[in-house]
């Protein structure tokens, strides 16, 4: 989705407008052809209703051109009908007595500017209905002989103009009618991502053999609707191909030996895989490949002018904060999870890809410059009990239930745009976890946080991040960002913490060759804690490189070969450099 969340829903109100304006373009004076292109004033255009709009809306095929207005049969037709010309003056006499146009505020007819001769002809067209309506009614007492000979006379006149009008209209007419019999919904959107992915990798834990190269697909539709025009209904529904359950098994990081031993958290996940893949972890039950989910279900609606507010019970973090780097893009920009967002938005699940939580907050705009959004996010909210151990102090719904006491998470994002070249977000998140986990997915030691501790004790987290985007140019962008997750244990059997630490920086090109073609070359610090850990004994600092470059081959087409390196991957020097390479198809609709 886009992550901004008061995009408009799109197309209902916009095509309700556009069936309502006529596109019959007017023919400008030929001796106003300079003067209007030097003041780039918009054409007016007829509308259906017979009324003279305003709106600056003009017509992409123009009626005329200079070339055909030598094939003109009457003098008059080169110039604008002015106020003072009797056809002027006729339309304006039958106007006021029939009541044809009432298009204006005013109801009036505008009797003190010319009109162009398509201008002129729409308000005869509107008169010739009105007078037809009569006669058609048996009120033909209420029509001179005089104003039907005048009809004729202007109808005359103005013939050529009269049937370029109608013929114009019926065309309208038909493709309206298709439209309606053809339309999706009168409220809803559909649009969709279709991502197709190969991925291999090399290195990995001593011992282990490369895993073979795979074929990942990630398919999503999303539907978009608005009931006032103003709030929005999101929902999301996916498939993929990824596997892992419980213990990772056909995962690339549990190929590669980079993986927890539990649900296959891994600095070497690409962007575009979700977090628990093969696996429903709120209850531990088991997802086949290209099994249908409702990945996304909220809804956002204004209460005041500044003031918006959402619910929904599958949703994410990254959802209602906007994404400050240029890198986030799980279809288009960077191809690793590292790269896209400050880990901060991640912890406890916030971009599991799964819609994990059920979730409540707000949107404040201070500002043009300035936005605070803050939600409540609770994750097995629909469990009225938690399910029996399966493990000391886990249990078979091992993230708890109910809204307020199972796993849960207050996040806050304050957004700040002190110029139109920085763009600058800091985050806080405030978590609890029934279970010693980040939820982060960023790293094998996401299970197990507190180190030497049982997975049964129970964690509190305090996170703070700040990411920045400094556009140096319109086509270059230096980008970074600072983590820091203070993590505790909340029971009264342990007494523990530690600090994990993450950075990142990169150079973000756009247009890149040729417009429309992105690149990324990113350098970072995946979270790291050094506190010793059992069965890893030469703790070092891990590193992340990479590069991508998108290539667009259509507006609706995108192809991305790119690869990361991993140095000291999770944080053991005993592991052999990786590299994971990806050549990543995105299609969207």
């Amino acid at each position: 989705m886009n992550i901004y969340l008061l995009a408009c829903a799109g197309g209902a109100s916009f095509l309700s407008l556009f069936l309502g304006l006529l596109p019959v373009q007017a023919i400008p004076n030929p001796e106003k052809i300079d003067q209007q292109k030097e003041n780039n004033k918009p054409e007016i255009s007829a509308a259906t209703d017979n009324s003279i709009n305003t709106n600056p809306v003009t017509s992409s095929q123009p009626i005329a051109t200079p070339a055909s207005l030598a094939q003109v049969t009457s003098v008059s037709q080169l110039s604008d009908v002015q106020p003072n010309d009797w056809a002027f003056q006729a339309l304006q006499s039958l106007v006021e007595r029939y009541g044809c146009i009432a298009g204006y505020p005013n109801s009036t007819y505008r009797g003190n500017r010319a009109l162009t001769r398509y201008e002129f002809a729409a308000g005869l067209n509107a008169c010739l209905d009105r007078v037809n309506e009569l006669i058609a009614t048996a009120t033909t007492d209420l029509v001179t002989k005089n104003d039907l000979a005048t009809l004729q006379k202007l109808q005359e006149e103005f013939s050529a103009e009269l049937a370029t009008l109608r013929g114009r209209v019926d065309a309208l007419e038909s493709r309206t009618a298709t439209l309606e019999a053809q339309q999706f919904s009168t409220t809803t959107k559909l649009n969709g991502e279709v991502i197709m992915a190969g991925v291999a990798a090399t290195g990995g834990a001593p011992g282990r053999n490369d895993p073979n190269a795979i074929l990942a697909t990630r398919v999503r539709l999303n539907l978009t609707t608005s009931f006032t025009g103003k709030d929005l209904l999101i929902t999301g529904l996916q498939a993929h191909n990824f596997l892992g359950g419980v213990n990772g098994t056909g995962s690339v990081q549990e190929s590669l030996g980079l993986a927890s031993p539990l649900l296959s958290s891994s600095s070497a996940r690409t962007s575009f895989e979700p977090q628990f893949p093969g696996l429903d972890v709120k209850n531990l039950a088991s997802i086949s490949a290209n099994s249908l989910q409702l990945y996304k279900l909220l809804y956002i609606f204004p209460v005041a002018d500044k003031l918006t507010l959402f619910a929904g019970t599958a949703a994410e973090t990254s959802d209602a904060f906007p994404a400050i780097s240029p890198f986030y893009g799980e279809g288009q920009e960077s191809i690793s999870r590292f790269a896209g967002l400050n880990p901060v938005v991640r912890v406890s699940g916030g971009t599991s890809g799964s819609g994990l939580a059920s979730a409540a907050g707000f949107i404040f705009s201070i500002s043009n410059q300035l936005d605070l959004r803050a939600l409540y996010g609770s994750v097995n909210a629909n469990l009225p009990n938690s399910a029996a151990d399966i493990a000391p102090g886990v249990s078979g719904t091992p993230l708890g239930s109910g809204v307020f006491n199972g796993s849960s998470v207050i996040a806050a994002q304050l957004t700040f745009k002190p110029s139109k070249s920085f763009d600058i977000g800091l985050n806080y998140a405030n978590s609890y976890h029934q279970i010693n986990i980040l939820g982060t997915g960023l790293t094998s030691t996401d299970i197990g946080a507190l180190p030497n501790v049982p997975l049964g004790t129970p964690v509190k987290l305090n996170s703070f991040g700040g990411t920045i985007n400094w556009r140096l140019s319109p086509k270059i962008a230096l980008a970074g960002y600072g983590a820091a997750l203070f993590v505790d244990d909340s029971s009264s059997t342990v007494n523990a913490s530690t600090t994990f630490t993450s950075w990142m920086v990169g150079l973000h090109f756009k247009d890149l060759l040729k417009p429309g073609n992105n690149a990324g070359l990113i350098f970072g610090q995946p979270l790291y804690d050094d506190a010793p850990r059992a069965g890893v004994i030469n703790r070092a600092v891990p590193y992340h490189l990479e590069a991508y470059y998108r290539i667009r081959v259509s507006d609706n087409i995108s192809i991305t070969p790119g690869a990361f390196v991993l140095f000291n991957p999770e944080g053991n020097s005993n592991n052999e450099t990786t590299a994971v390479g990806v050549l990543r198809s995105t299609f969207t609709f």
